[in-house]
């Protein structure tokens, strides 16, 4: 059986989910191959095998694995002779502490941004379930979420200001060599990217140069969707 990530798309088949890209990056790192099935947010019959209701899903086999970090995980665990997303039990533990902090502290800075972006990405059929969800999810209607969009890319400029200073000194988020820390920053960033025309990166940064290093990995992976045009 052949391996398969299911993972969201919107029109034309644009792939922006940062959790799927999470998951592409790491299938990517340790050199397996995946045929990427995709799913919009009303195709959740296509991943009803798998018991849960949103993507990435992975298929391994008779493997059926849910939520980007927990596939990471059994990357890890099934394939320890590629190469390390983690490298070594510390490495995990503080990767997993990072995937927390990009859940909790660098996604809510980016979606407050970028939230219409993503509506206006979908098709028509998503649109109506994004807009009835997340105006459910945030308690007032799309339009309002934003408030005032100088100060919420400020607000994610300054969630990303650590991640600059570490890049001022080392050429990866993990060191010497990017692992899934990197993907974890990198994908957050491919979201917004694939959606919105919004800079949240400065062009004179150290976080822009890593963003470009990042994009040429993997054979150009990330370069599969081009900038969102202004």
């Amino acid at each position: 059986m052949p391996r398969i990530l299911y993972d969201l798309t919107g029109a034309n088949d644009l792939r922006f989910s940062p959790n799927c890209w999470r998951s592409r990056l790491a299938l990517a790192h340790k050199g397996l191959q995946a045929d990427c099935e995709p799913c919009c947010f009303t195709e959740k019959e296509k991943i009803a095998f798998s018991g849960g209701k949103t993507v990435p899903v992975l298929r391994d086999g008779d493997a059926v694995i849910t939520d980007s970090w927990d596939i990471a995980y059994y990357l890890e665990e099934t394939y320890p002779g590629n190469p390390s997303l983690f490298g070594g039990p510390v490495g995990q533990g503080l990767a997993h502490h990072l995937n927390w902090w990009t859940n909790t502290v660098l996604h809510p800075a980016i979606i407050h941004t970028v939230l219409l972006d993503i509506h206006d990405s979908l098709t028509p059929e998503d649109q109506a379930y994004f807009r009835e969800s997340r105006e459910k999810r945030f308690g007032k209607p799309l339009e309002e979420v934003t408030g005032d969009p100088e100060a919420r890319l400020a607000a994610a400029r300054q969630a990303l200001a650590p991640t600059n200073l570490t890049l001022e000194r080392q050429k990866w988020i993990c060191g010497d060599a990017p692992a899934y820390g990197d993907y974890l920053i990198f994908s957050a960033l491919q979201w917004a990217r694939a959606v919105s025309p919004v800079a949240f990166v400065e062009p004179d940064s150290a976080i822009h140069d890593w963003n470009e290093r990042m994009l040429d990995l993997f054979d150009g992976l990330g370069r599969m969707i081009e900038p969102k045009a202004a």
